[in-house]
């Protein structure tokens, strides 16, 4: 990927912002098991009694799977990707309560993460967790304020679930290592199974909720955006939405993304909930990841959905223009979950999924190409320059 080329001779080039972006990460349960300091094993689900159940699955899928290994073991080929890439900054779907607590919410799933095993996300030098899902309050708030407490121990940033409104409304500022501000704004939306309940209020902690994924909705937080952003800011809004099976893009998130492009400038729409990934589109040179798909958790072993292949995963390397903030290159690496690590997968796999990826963008005139690196490298018909951005209330209707 290369910076733009129209750039006067008498003027110095900036170099892209490189953001690195991936799906549900999940290190509980069965994963926080194999770490040195693991939360008791016991959980409140139908199918399984203990954390251990899901160790024993995949090791009857792949094999033995080492206990007690350091920080790093889970991001295995992925920390080679990481170092290679350089992204400036690196945003994650943390999908995970840190918490020792007991008062685990009887909704059948619950995952947690020991505080003393939170290191893993200091191995990978994760810059942003963002909270906004349907796991990050399975132990209460007692687990929610662990989880922020942690982070904020680790000074690893987060957006989309606080202590107060004002806390979980605030996005993550973050600064490029080569210079401006990205601002990351989180939301959780109930269509991904996340309890309204769990909305946050002036009484008591919560995620950023979204009941709805409407035009008005993004509307509103389109005025928020351009009420807390400064001239140049990169501006990403990760949402946690829609269910985890189906390629389906639903027409209201459509509408949804396009609307916090038109009105707010906003340069990627960041949406997770799906195990698998989905389609992408590039609208007015902005990026929407309608499904990231998992990129960490310890389903090795269940059945069902297997046509779907969500033991395959994605890292997205995305560059930005700093002065126009429109994507100018959009890189993925295929990689695999196998024994609660990253791993690289087999050629059949990759060019597995690089039919399937071209299947599924071929609705957004998207096409992604292999090189022989092994990465996946994203053509699309570039729009015009946009123009530059007014206030929410500048811009045309859609």
């Amino acid at each position: 990927m290369s910076a733009p080329t129209n750039v006067s001779a008498d003027k110095p080039v900036k170099r892209p912002t490189r953001l690195f972006l991936c799906g549900d990460v999940m290190t509980g349960r069965g994963i926080d098991q194999i770490l040195r300091q693991p939360c008791d094993p016991v959980l409140h689900e139908n199918g399984a009694r203990s954390a251990l159940d899901y160790l024993h699955l995949a090791e009857d899928a792949n094999g033995p799977i080492p206990r007690g290994v350091g920080p790093s073991y889970v991001w295995g080929s992925a920390l080679e990707e990481l170092d290679r890439m350089r992204p400036d900054l690196r945003i994650i779907n943390l999908e995970t309560s840190i918490t020792r607590s007991v008062n685990y919410e009887p909704k059948g799933i619950n995952y947690r993460m020991s505080p003393e095993n939170a290191d893993c996300l200091k191995a990978a030098d994760i810059d942003c967790c963002v909270l906004g899902n349907n796991h990050v309050l399975d132990w209460g708030c007692a687990g929610l304020l662990d989880t922020l407490d942690t982070l904020d121990h680790l000074q690893i940033k987060a957006a989309g679930a606080g202590r107060s409104l004002a806390g979980a409304g605030a996005p993550a500022v973050l600064e490029a290592s080569g210079g401006g501000r990205v601002l990351v704004f989180s939301f959780a939306s109930v269509s991904s199974g996340v309890p309204r309940d769990w909305e946050v209020t002036a009484a008591a902690p919560g995620v950023n909720l979204l009941s709805h994924i409407s035009k008005a909705d993004a509307v509103r937080i389109a005025e928020e955006i351009v009420g807390k952003r400064r001239v140049g800011d990169l501006v990403v809004v990760s949402v946690h939405w829609g269910p985890n099976w189906g390629y389906e893009i639903l027409e209201q998130q459509r509408r949804f993304a396009h609307t916090l492009i038109d009105k707010a400038d906003v340069s990627v729409v960041h949406g997770h909930s799906s195990h698998h990934p989905k389609a992408i589109e590039v609208y007015r040179n902005r990026l929407i990841l309608y499904g990231c798909g998992d990129f960490l958790n310890d389903y090795e072993g269940i059945g069902g959905y297997e046509e779907y292949r969500d033991d395959l995963v994605l890292m997205y390397f995305a560059d930005f223009d700093p002065g126009s903030r429109e994507m100018c290159g959009l890189e993925m690496v295929p990689l695999q979950i196998r024994r609660f690590q990253l791993a690289r997968p087999t050629t059949d796999d990759i060019r597995w999924m690089q039919r399937t990826l071209n299947q599924k963008y071929a609705d957004f005139e998207l096409s992604v190409t292999l090189r022989k690196d092994g990465h996946f490298v994203l053509s699309w018909t570039r729009d015009p320059p946009a123009m530059s951005m007014g206030s929410a209330k500048d811009t045309t209707d859609l």
